[in-house]
Protein backbone atom coordinates (compact mmCIF):
# COMPACT_ATOMS: atom_id res chain seq x y z
CA UNK A 1 0.00 0.00 0.00
CA UNK A 2 2.71 2.38 0.79
CA UNK A 3 4.39 1.73 -2.29
CA UNK A 4 1.37 2.36 -4.66
CA UNK A 5 1.32 5.76 -2.47
CA UNK A 6 4.70 6.31 -3.46
CA UNK A 7 3.79 6.00 -6.93
CA UNK A 8 1.00 7.92 -7.11
CA UNK A 9 3.28 11.00 -5.14
CA UNK A 10 5.93 10.29 -7.55
CA UNK A 11 3.05 10.27 -10.82
CA UNK A 12 1.67 13.71 -9.53
CA UNK A 13 5.11 15.24 -8.40
CA UNK A 14 5.92 14.40 -12.90
CA UNK A 15 2.12 16.00 -13.99
CA UNK A 16 3.13 18.65 -11.80
CA UNK A 17 6.65 19.22 -13.12
CA UNK A 18 5.14 18.78 -17.28
CA UNK A 19 2.27 21.13 -16.26
CA UNK A 20 4.96 23.73 -15.27
CA UNK A 21 7.21 23.55 -18.14
CA UNK A 22 4.34 23.37 -20.60
CA UNK A 23 3.53 26.71 -18.62
CA UNK A 24 6.31 28.08 -19.34
CA UNK A 25 6.38 27.11 -22.76
CA UNK A 26 3.40 29.23 -22.76
CA UNK A 27 4.31 31.88 -21.42
CA UNK A 28 7.67 31.64 -23.96
CA UNK A 29 5.27 31.21 -26.86
CA UNK A 30 2.80 34.20 -25.45
CA UNK A 31 5.83 36.86 -25.27
CA UNK A 32 7.46 35.46 -28.61
CA UNK A 33 3.73 36.42 -30.26
CA UNK A 34 3.46 39.59 -28.56
CA UNK A 35 7.45 40.10 -29.90
CA UNK A 36 6.32 39.34 -33.34
CA UNK A 37 3.23 41.22 -33.20
CA UNK A 38 5.12 44.18 -32.25
CA UNK A 39 7.56 43.78 -34.97
CA UNK A 40 4.93 43.33 -37.39
CA UNK A 41 3.29 46.17 -36.57
CA UNK A 42 6.96 48.54 -36.42
CA UNK A 43 7.86 47.32 -39.89
CA UNK A 44 4.10 47.95 -41.33
CA UNK A 45 4.36 51.67 -39.54
CA UNK A 46 8.06 51.84 -41.44
CA UNK A 47 6.57 50.41 -44.75
CA UNK A 48 3.89 52.71 -44.76
CA UNK A 49 5.46 55.84 -43.88
CA UNK A 50 8.17 54.98 -46.74
CA UNK A 51 5.26 54.56 -49.26
CA UNK A 52 4.17 58.07 -47.96
CA UNK A 53 7.22 59.46 -48.08
CA UNK A 54 7.65 58.22 -51.94
CA UNK A 55 4.17 59.34 -53.05
CA UNK A 56 4.50 62.49 -50.86
CA UNK A 57 7.80 64.21 -51.14
CA UNK A 58 8.37 67.01 -52.32
CA UNK A 59 10.82 66.73 -55.71
CA UNK A 60 10.86 70.32 -56.05
CA UNK A 61 12.62 70.82 -52.51
CA UNK A 62 15.78 68.78 -54.07
CA UNK A 63 18.43 68.65 -56.72
CA UNK A 64 18.59 65.96 -58.78
CA UNK A 65 21.53 64.09 -57.19
CA UNK A 66 19.58 64.61 -53.83
CA UNK A 67 16.69 63.38 -55.38
CA UNK A 68 18.64 59.96 -57.22
CA UNK A 69 20.11 59.10 -53.74
CA UNK A 70 16.45 59.45 -52.25
CA UNK A 71 14.75 57.28 -54.58
CA UNK A 72 17.66 54.82 -54.38
CA UNK A 73 18.11 54.39 -50.70
CA UNK A 74 13.66 54.35 -50.32
CA UNK A 75 14.23 51.68 -52.88
CA UNK A 76 16.42 49.83 -50.73
CA UNK A 77 15.22 50.17 -47.04
CA UNK A 78 11.50 49.23 -48.57
CA UNK A 79 13.33 45.81 -50.57
CA UNK A 80 14.58 45.31 -46.72
CA UNK A 81 11.53 45.93 -45.05
CA UNK A 82 9.30 44.07 -47.10
CA UNK A 83 11.34 40.82 -47.18
CA UNK A 84 11.43 41.26 -43.43
CA UNK A 85 7.47 41.51 -43.15
CA UNK A 86 7.10 38.27 -45.76
CA UNK A 87 9.43 36.29 -42.99
CA UNK A 88 7.58 36.99 -40.22
CA UNK A 89 4.40 36.44 -41.64
CA UNK A 90 6.10 32.68 -42.44
CA UNK A 91 7.40 32.22 -39.13
CA UNK A 92 3.88 33.42 -37.36
CA UNK A 93 1.87 30.38 -39.67
CA UNK A 94 4.64 27.96 -39.00
CA UNK A 95 4.11 28.57 -35.43
CA UNK A 96 0.29 28.55 -35.51
CA UNK A 97 0.45 24.83 -37.91
CA UNK A 98 -0.59 26.47 -40.78
CA UNK A 99 0.61 26.49 -44.44
CA UNK A 100 2.80 29.54 -45.39
CA UNK A 101 0.75 32.04 -47.48
CA UNK A 102 1.59 31.98 -50.89
CA UNK A 103 3.60 35.39 -52.01
CA UNK A 104 1.88 38.08 -53.27
CA UNK A 105 1.76 38.10 -57.58
CA UNK A 106 4.81 40.29 -58.51
CA UNK A 107 4.83 42.32 -61.59
CA UNK A 108 6.09 40.92 -64.74
CA UNK A 109 9.40 41.65 -65.16
CA UNK A 110 11.24 42.64 -68.25
CA UNK A 111 12.51 39.47 -70.32
CA UNK A 112 16.12 38.83 -69.91
CA UNK A 113 18.32 40.17 -72.99
CA UNK A 114 18.76 37.19 -75.49
CA UNK A 115 22.21 37.46 -76.34
CA UNK A 116 23.02 36.18 -72.81
CA UNK A 117 25.31 33.13 -72.36
CA UNK A 118 22.94 30.91 -70.31
CA UNK A 119 24.02 28.13 -68.09
CA UNK A 120 21.59 25.61 -67.61
CA UNK A 121 20.61 23.46 -65.35
CA UNK A 122 18.50 20.36 -65.17
CA UNK A 123 16.76 18.66 -62.13
CA UNK A 124 14.88 16.16 -62.72
CA UNK A 125 13.15 13.42 -60.53
CA UNK A 126 15.45 10.44 -58.63
CA UNK A 127 12.93 8.07 -59.48
CA UNK A 128 10.34 8.44 -62.56
CA UNK A 129 9.50 4.28 -62.51
CA UNK A 130 6.05 3.22 -60.35
CA UNK A 131 5.69 6.07 -58.08
CA UNK A 132 3.00 4.62 -56.44
CA UNK A 133 3.33 0.49 -55.32
CA UNK A 134 1.38 -1.46 -57.30
CA UNK A 135 0.80 1.39 -60.15
CA UNK A 136 3.41 -0.84 -62.91
CA UNK A 137 3.60 1.99 -65.20
CA UNK A 138 6.39 4.26 -66.20
CA UNK A 139 5.94 8.15 -65.41
CA UNK A 140 5.95 10.14 -68.50
CA UNK A 141 7.72 13.74 -68.97
CA UNK A 142 5.03 16.51 -69.63
CA UNK A 143 6.63 19.49 -69.27
CA UNK A 144 9.12 21.84 -67.72
CA UNK A 145 8.82 24.74 -65.59
CA UNK A 146 12.29 27.09 -66.24
CA UNK A 147 13.20 30.13 -64.29
CA UNK A 148 16.13 32.24 -64.87
CA UNK A 149 18.09 34.04 -62.54
CA UNK A 150 20.89 36.67 -63.83
CA UNK A 151 24.50 36.39 -62.44
CA UNK A 152 27.47 38.09 -63.39
CA UNK A 153 31.46 37.06 -63.40
CA UNK A 154 33.78 39.79 -62.24
CA UNK A 155 36.34 41.61 -65.05
CA UNK A 156 38.76 39.10 -65.74
CA UNK A 157 42.40 39.43 -67.15
CA UNK A 158 43.95 37.56 -69.58
CA UNK A 159 46.78 37.67 -72.00
CA UNK A 160 46.88 37.13 -75.72
CA UNK A 161 49.84 35.39 -76.73
CA UNK A 162 51.05 35.51 -80.06
CA UNK A 163 53.28 32.96 -81.23
CA UNK A 164 55.21 33.89 -84.62
CA UNK A 165 56.46 30.55 -86.14
CA UNK A 166 60.24 31.25 -87.98
CA UNK A 167 60.54 28.92 -90.93
CA UNK A 168 63.95 28.52 -92.86
CA UNK A 169 65.42 27.03 -95.67
CA UNK A 170 68.61 25.58 -95.31
CA UNK A 171 69.81 25.65 -98.73
CA UNK A 172 68.97 29.12 -99.69
CA UNK A 173 69.18 30.76 -96.72
CA UNK A 174 65.74 31.80 -96.75
CA UNK A 175 63.95 32.96 -94.08
CA UNK A 176 59.67 33.35 -93.61
CA UNK A 177 57.85 34.60 -90.58
CA UNK A 178 54.52 36.52 -90.54
CA UNK A 179 54.61 39.92 -89.76
CA UNK A 180 53.58 41.11 -85.84
CA UNK A 181 50.23 42.25 -85.69
CA UNK A 182 49.79 45.97 -85.50
CA UNK A 183 48.29 47.23 -81.90
CA UNK A 184 47.47 51.01 -81.03
CA UNK A 185 50.88 51.04 -78.44
CA UNK A 186 53.57 49.20 -80.67
CA UNK A 187 55.83 47.13 -77.97
CA UNK A 188 53.08 47.64 -74.87
CA UNK A 189 51.43 45.34 -73.08
CA UNK A 190 47.88 46.49 -73.10
CA UNK A 191 45.73 44.97 -75.74
CA UNK A 192 42.28 47.11 -77.55
CA UNK A 193 40.64 45.54 -75.26
CA UNK A 194 42.22 46.90 -72.25
CA UNK A 195 42.76 50.22 -73.74
CA UNK A 196 39.04 50.45 -74.29
CA UNK A 197 37.95 49.13 -71.20
CA UNK A 198 40.41 51.96 -69.51
CA UNK A 199 38.40 54.59 -71.80
CA UNK A 200 35.05 53.56 -70.69
CA UNK A 201 35.93 53.71 -67.72
CA UNK A 202 37.11 56.85 -67.80
CA UNK A 203 35.32 58.41 -70.04
CA UNK A 204 31.75 56.34 -69.73
CA UNK A 205 31.96 55.29 -66.33
CA UNK A 206 33.81 58.63 -64.71
CA UNK A 207 36.12 56.12 -62.60
CA UNK A 208 39.30 58.58 -61.86
CA UNK A 209 42.67 56.35 -62.71
CA UNK A 210 43.64 55.96 -59.12
CA UNK A 211 40.35 53.77 -58.53
CA UNK A 212 40.93 51.75 -61.94
CA UNK A 213 44.15 50.97 -60.35
CA UNK A 214 42.72 49.59 -57.07
CA UNK A 215 40.09 47.93 -59.20
CA UNK A 216 42.81 46.27 -61.27
CA UNK A 217 44.85 45.63 -58.32
CA UNK A 218 41.97 42.98 -56.66
CA UNK A 219 42.66 40.55 -59.82
CA UNK A 220 46.21 41.03 -59.19
CA UNK A 221 46.81 42.92 -62.08
CA UNK A 222 49.58 45.77 -61.48
CA UNK A 223 48.40 49.26 -63.51
CA UNK A 224 50.06 52.24 -62.25
CA UNK A 225 47.68 55.17 -62.56
CA UNK A 226 50.38 56.98 -64.52
CA UNK A 227 50.16 53.60 -66.89
CA UNK A 228 46.59 54.21 -67.41
CA UNK A 229 47.05 57.95 -68.52
CA UNK A 230 49.56 57.06 -71.11
CA UNK A 231 47.46 54.17 -72.54
CA UNK A 232 44.36 56.50 -72.07
CA UNK A 233 46.71 59.64 -74.22
CA UNK A 234 47.55 56.94 -76.86
CA UNK A 235 44.51 55.82 -77.82
CA UNK A 236 43.25 59.16 -77.52
CA UNK A 237 45.60 60.35 -80.29
CA UNK A 238 44.72 57.19 -82.44
CA UNK A 239 41.08 58.18 -82.13
CA UNK A 240 41.65 61.50 -83.60
CA UNK A 241 41.23 60.76 -87.19
CA UNK A 242 37.96 59.08 -86.25
CA UNK A 243 36.95 62.13 -84.41
CA UNK A 244 37.52 64.40 -87.42
CA UNK A 245 35.51 61.98 -90.00
CA UNK A 246 32.58 62.23 -87.27
CA UNK A 247 32.74 66.12 -86.95
CA UNK A 248 32.49 66.35 -90.44
CA UNK A 249 29.76 63.94 -90.76
CA UNK A 250 28.12 65.68 -87.59
CA UNK A 251 27.77 68.81 -89.04
CA UNK A 252 26.86 68.07 -92.30
CA UNK A 253 23.10 67.66 -91.30
CA UNK A 254 20.88 71.29 -92.11
CA UNK A 255 19.43 70.86 -88.42
CA UNK A 256 21.96 71.12 -85.25
CA UNK A 257 21.34 70.93 -81.88
CA UNK A 258 24.06 73.70 -79.79
CA UNK A 259 25.05 74.34 -75.86
CA UNK A 260 27.54 74.30 -73.25
CA UNK A 261 28.61 73.70 -69.82
CA UNK A 262 31.49 74.56 -67.55
CA UNK A 263 34.19 72.52 -66.31
CA UNK A 264 36.98 73.12 -63.96
CA UNK A 265 40.32 73.08 -65.67
CA UNK A 266 43.74 73.03 -63.50
CA UNK A 267 45.78 76.28 -63.74
CA UNK A 268 49.46 74.66 -62.20
CA UNK A 269 50.95 78.08 -62.52
CA UNK A 270 47.85 79.85 -59.93
CA UNK A 271 48.00 76.46 -58.44
CA UNK A 272 43.90 76.36 -58.42
CA UNK A 273 41.46 75.78 -60.96
CA UNK A 274 39.77 78.12 -63.38
CA UNK A 275 36.34 77.94 -65.65
CA UNK A 276 36.85 75.85 -69.02
CA UNK A 277 33.71 75.04 -71.27
CA UNK A 278 32.78 72.24 -73.34
CA UNK A 279 30.64 72.90 -76.31
CA UNK A 280 28.47 70.30 -77.94
CA UNK A 281 26.86 69.84 -81.09
CA UNK A 282 24.21 66.91 -81.97
CA UNK A 283 22.42 66.66 -84.88
CA UNK A 284 18.58 67.16 -84.97
CA UNK A 285 16.31 64.63 -82.02
CA UNK A 286 14.08 63.63 -85.34
CA UNK A 287 17.49 62.81 -87.69
CA UNK A 288 17.30 59.11 -88.93
CA UNK A 289 21.53 59.33 -88.41
CA UNK A 290 22.09 60.70 -84.53
CA UNK A 291 25.37 62.05 -83.78
CA UNK A 292 27.06 64.38 -80.79
CA UNK A 293 30.16 65.75 -81.15
CA UNK A 294 31.77 68.09 -78.29
CA UNK A 295 34.25 70.60 -78.73
CA UNK A 296 36.67 71.47 -75.53
CA UNK A 297 37.50 75.39 -75.15
CA UNK A 298 38.64 77.82 -72.86
CA UNK A 299 35.88 80.13 -72.57
CA UNK A 300 32.60 80.84 -73.61
CA UNK A 301 33.19 83.46 -76.02
CA UNK A 302 31.38 83.58 -79.40
CA UNK A 303 35.10 82.55 -81.08
CA UNK A 304 34.72 79.19 -80.05
CA UNK A 305 31.27 78.21 -81.91
CA UNK A 306 32.21 80.68 -84.10
CA UNK A 307 35.28 78.74 -85.30
CA UNK A 308 33.76 74.96 -84.68
CA UNK A 309 31.38 76.02 -87.62
CA UNK A 310 33.61 77.89 -89.97
CA UNK A 311 35.39 76.70 -92.88
CA UNK A 312 38.20 74.24 -91.51
CA UNK A 313 40.65 73.34 -94.84
CA UNK A 314 42.39 71.12 -92.98
CA UNK A 315 39.45 68.92 -92.80
CA UNK A 316 37.55 70.06 -95.79
CA UNK A 317 34.89 71.63 -93.94
CA UNK A 318 33.00 74.78 -95.40
CA UNK A 319 31.50 77.12 -93.53
CA UNK A 320 28.12 75.25 -91.67
CA UNK A 321 24.97 76.41 -92.90
CA UNK A 322 21.28 75.38 -91.62
CA UNK A 323 18.86 75.88 -88.67
CA UNK A 324 20.93 76.24 -85.16
CA UNK A 325 18.71 75.68 -82.30
CA UNK A 326 19.46 77.08 -78.75
CA UNK A 327 18.91 78.51 -75.34
CA UNK A 328 19.26 82.17 -76.71
CA UNK A 329 22.65 82.72 -75.49
CA UNK A 330 23.83 85.77 -76.31
CA UNK A 331 26.93 84.61 -78.50
CA UNK A 332 25.05 82.71 -80.64
CA UNK A 333 24.03 86.02 -82.42
CA UNK A 334 27.59 86.59 -83.48
CA UNK A 335 27.35 82.97 -84.73
CA UNK A 336 23.98 83.28 -86.46
CA UNK A 337 24.54 87.13 -88.28
CA UNK A 338 22.49 87.28 -90.87
CA UNK A 339 25.06 90.04 -92.30
CA UNK A 340 27.62 87.44 -91.98
CA UNK A 341 25.88 84.23 -92.07
CA UNK A 342 22.77 85.06 -94.40
CA UNK A 343 22.38 80.76 -95.10
CA UNK A 344 22.17 80.18 -90.99
CA UNK A 345 18.81 80.52 -88.98
CA UNK A 346 18.29 80.85 -85.54
CA UNK A 347 15.52 78.67 -83.36
CA UNK A 348 14.78 78.93 -79.57
CA UNK A 349 14.17 76.59 -77.24
CA UNK A 350 10.77 75.84 -75.62
CA UNK A 351 11.91 74.39 -72.75
CA UNK A 352 13.98 77.68 -71.39
CA UNK A 353 10.94 79.98 -72.53
CA UNK A 354 8.62 77.26 -70.05
CA UNK A 355 11.15 77.19 -67.43
CA UNK A 356 10.80 80.86 -66.95
CA UNK A 357 7.45 80.52 -65.89
CA UNK A 358 7.84 77.29 -63.75
CA UNK A 359 10.23 79.33 -61.57
CA UNK A 360 7.63 81.85 -60.90
CA UNK A 361 4.70 78.69 -60.04
CA UNK A 362 7.07 77.16 -57.74
CA UNK A 363 7.36 80.64 -55.47
CA UNK A 364 3.60 80.45 -55.71
CA UNK A 365 3.41 84.38 -56.51
CA UNK A 366 2.24 84.14 -60.26
CA UNK A 367 -1.04 83.20 -61.18
CA UNK A 368 0.18 84.27 -65.28
CA UNK A 369 2.75 81.40 -64.49
CA UNK A 370 0.43 78.38 -63.97
CA UNK A 371 -1.81 79.34 -67.11
CA UNK A 372 1.11 79.84 -69.17
CA UNK A 373 2.53 75.99 -67.82
CA UNK A 374 -0.75 74.49 -69.03
CA UNK A 375 -1.05 76.10 -72.28
CA UNK A 376 2.63 74.81 -72.80
CA UNK A 377 1.39 71.53 -71.65
CA UNK A 378 -0.95 71.01 -74.22
CA UNK A 379 1.64 72.57 -76.65
CA UNK A 380 3.92 69.64 -75.93
CA UNK A 381 1.13 66.86 -75.71
CA UNK A 382 0.56 67.75 -79.15
CA UNK A 383 4.22 67.32 -79.89
CA UNK A 384 4.77 63.74 -78.23
CA UNK A 385 2.07 62.28 -80.43
CA UNK A 386 4.60 63.27 -83.87
CA UNK A 387 7.73 61.86 -82.77
CA UNK A 388 6.96 58.96 -84.86
CA UNK A 389 6.12 60.47 -87.97
CA UNK A 390 8.22 62.07 -91.00
CA UNK A 391 9.32 65.56 -91.01
CA UNK A 392 6.49 66.06 -94.36
CA UNK A 393 3.75 65.02 -92.12
CA UNK A 394 5.10 66.39 -88.87
CA UNK A 395 5.62 69.60 -90.18
CA UNK A 396 1.42 69.30 -91.25
CA UNK A 397 0.60 68.62 -88.70
CA UNK A 398 2.22 70.80 -86.83
CA UNK A 399 0.24 73.44 -88.70
CA UNK A 400 -2.70 72.11 -88.32
CA UNK A 401 -2.60 71.15 -84.38
CA UNK A 402 0.25 73.03 -83.23
CA UNK A 403 0.28 76.35 -84.57
CA UNK A 404 -3.52 77.34 -83.51
CA UNK A 405 -1.96 76.87 -79.73
CA UNK A 406 0.80 79.17 -80.37
CA UNK A 407 -1.51 81.99 -81.60
CA UNK A 408 -3.36 81.37 -78.76
CA UNK A 409 -0.91 81.65 -76.35
CA UNK A 410 1.12 84.94 -78.57
CA UNK A 411 -2.41 86.54 -77.77
CA UNK A 412 -3.21 85.71 -74.10
CA UNK A 413 0.85 86.31 -73.71
CA UNK A 414 0.13 90.26 -75.32
CA UNK A 415 -2.74 90.82 -72.66
CA UNK A 416 -1.28 89.85 -70.11
CA UNK A 417 1.75 91.83 -70.68
CA UNK A 418 -0.64 95.08 -70.44
CA UNK A 419 -1.71 94.37 -66.68
CA UNK A 420 1.73 93.41 -65.41
CA UNK A 421 4.31 95.97 -63.88
CA UNK A 422 7.88 96.49 -65.92
CA UNK A 423 10.57 95.15 -64.17
CA UNK A 424 8.83 91.92 -62.69
CA UNK A 425 9.57 88.44 -62.72
CA UNK A 426 6.26 87.82 -64.41
CA UNK A 427 6.69 90.73 -67.12
CA UNK A 428 10.43 89.24 -67.42
CA UNK A 429 9.08 85.74 -68.25
CA UNK A 430 6.50 86.77 -70.68
CA UNK A 431 9.01 89.52 -72.10
CA UNK A 432 11.37 86.67 -72.86
CA UNK A 433 8.94 84.15 -74.81
CA UNK A 434 7.30 87.55 -76.73
CA UNK A 435 11.36 88.81 -77.72
CA UNK A 436 12.06 85.26 -79.27
CA UNK A 437 8.83 84.30 -80.91
CA UNK A 438 9.95 84.23 -83.70
CA UNK A 439 12.91 81.75 -82.58
CA UNK A 440 10.39 79.64 -80.52
CA UNK A 441 7.61 79.06 -83.26
CA UNK A 442 10.50 78.16 -86.02
CA UNK A 443 9.77 74.29 -85.43
CA UNK A 444 6.62 75.05 -86.65
CA UNK A 445 7.96 75.04 -90.75
CA UNK A 446 10.58 72.78 -90.30
CA UNK A 447 9.45 69.12 -89.59
CA UNK A 448 13.31 67.90 -88.92
CA UNK A 449 13.13 70.63 -86.27
CA UNK A 450 12.64 69.82 -82.52
CA UNK A 451 10.72 71.53 -79.93
CA UNK A 452 13.17 72.26 -77.39
CA UNK A 453 16.69 71.74 -76.92
CA UNK A 454 16.32 68.93 -74.13
CA UNK A 455 17.64 66.44 -76.85
CA UNK A 456 21.27 67.66 -76.46
CA UNK A 457 20.95 68.55 -72.56
CA UNK A 458 20.70 64.53 -72.08
CA UNK A 459 23.63 64.45 -74.51
CA UNK A 460 25.75 66.88 -71.72
CA UNK A 461 24.96 65.12 -68.45
CA UNK A 462 27.61 62.66 -68.72
CA UNK A 463 30.04 65.65 -68.30
CA UNK A 464 28.36 67.13 -65.62
CA UNK A 465 28.43 63.37 -63.75
CA UNK A 466 32.19 63.08 -64.94
CA UNK A 467 33.10 66.15 -63.57
CA UNK A 468 32.08 65.28 -60.11
CA UNK A 469 34.09 62.13 -60.13
CA UNK A 470 37.22 63.88 -61.48
CA UNK A 471 36.65 67.06 -59.77
CA UNK A 472 38.76 68.75 -63.10
CA UNK A 473 40.43 68.77 -66.28
CA UNK A 474 44.05 68.30 -65.71
CA UNK A 475 45.05 70.42 -69.07
CA UNK A 476 43.06 71.87 -72.16
CA UNK A 477 45.41 69.12 -74.14
CA UNK A 478 43.37 66.41 -71.77
CA UNK A 479 40.18 68.21 -72.32
CA UNK A 480 40.18 68.10 -75.80
CA UNK A 481 41.03 64.12 -75.52
CA UNK A 482 37.93 63.48 -73.54
CA UNK A 483 36.16 65.49 -76.05
CA UNK A 484 37.73 63.03 -78.49
CA UNK A 485 36.46 59.90 -76.67
CA UNK A 486 33.08 60.70 -75.20
CA UNK A 487 32.24 62.35 -78.58
CA UNK A 488 32.30 58.48 -80.14
CA UNK A 489 31.09 57.07 -77.00
CA UNK A 490 27.89 59.13 -76.41
CA UNK A 491 27.32 58.90 -80.57
CA UNK A 492 27.85 54.73 -79.93
CA UNK A 493 24.86 54.95 -77.00
CA UNK A 494 22.86 57.20 -79.33
CA UNK A 495 22.64 54.37 -82.02
CA UNK A 496 22.57 52.05 -79.74
CA UNK A 497 25.62 50.00 -79.77
CA UNK A 498 27.44 48.95 -76.71
CA UNK A 499 30.49 51.47 -76.12
CA UNK A 500 32.77 48.91 -75.34
CA UNK A 501 32.48 46.58 -77.79
CA UNK A 502 32.62 49.22 -80.23
CA UNK A 503 35.46 51.02 -79.08
CA UNK A 504 37.05 47.50 -78.49
CA UNK A 505 36.86 46.62 -82.52
CA UNK A 506 37.62 49.98 -83.29
CA UNK A 507 40.86 50.72 -81.89
CA UNK A 508 41.29 46.80 -83.06
CA UNK A 509 40.77 47.86 -86.34
CA UNK A 510 42.21 51.65 -86.90
CA UNK A 511 46.32 50.64 -87.31
CA UNK A 512 44.83 48.93 -90.32
CA UNK A 513 42.03 50.82 -91.50
CA UNK A 514 42.88 52.89 -94.60
CA UNK A 515 42.45 56.34 -94.36
CA UNK A 516 39.57 56.53 -97.36
CA UNK A 517 37.44 53.83 -95.28
CA UNK A 518 37.93 55.80 -91.90
CA UNK A 519 34.41 56.62 -91.98
CA UNK A 520 33.45 52.72 -91.78
CA UNK A 521 34.26 52.93 -88.30
CA UNK A 522 31.89 55.56 -87.57
CA UNK A 523 28.67 55.18 -84.87
CA UNK A 524 26.34 55.66 -87.26
CA UNK A 525 27.77 53.12 -90.03
CA UNK A 526 30.11 50.60 -87.80
CA UNK A 527 29.56 47.00 -88.13
CA UNK A 528 31.45 44.50 -86.09
CA UNK A 529 33.67 41.98 -87.93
Amino acid sequence: MQQRLQQQERALAERDCQIGEQRQLLQRKDRELVLRQARLEKIEFELARLKRWKFGARSEAMNEQQRRLFEETLAEDEASLQAQLDRLHADAAAAAGQSPKAPARRPRREALPAHLRRVEHRYEPENTQYPTPGCGQAMTRIGEDVSERLDIVPAEFFVHRHVYGKWACRCCQNLKQEPAVPEIIDGGIASSGLLAYTLISRFADHLPYYRQEGINARSGVHTPRSTLASWAGQAGAALQPLYDAHKRFVLGCKVLHADETPVALLDPGAGKTRRAYVWAYARSRHDAQPGVIYDFCAGRGAQYPTAFLGEDEALDLRPWSGTLLTDRYGVYDTVLDARVHPDRIAAGCAAHARRKFDELAKAGTSAVALEAIRRFARIYQVEAGLVELDDQQRQLQRQLQTRPLWEKLGEWLQLERRLVADGGATAGAIDYTLNHWAALTRYLDDGALALDNNHLEQQIKPWAMGRKAWMFVGSELAGQRAAVVMSLVQSAKLNGLEPLGFLRDVLQRLPTQLHRDIEQLLPHRWQPQ
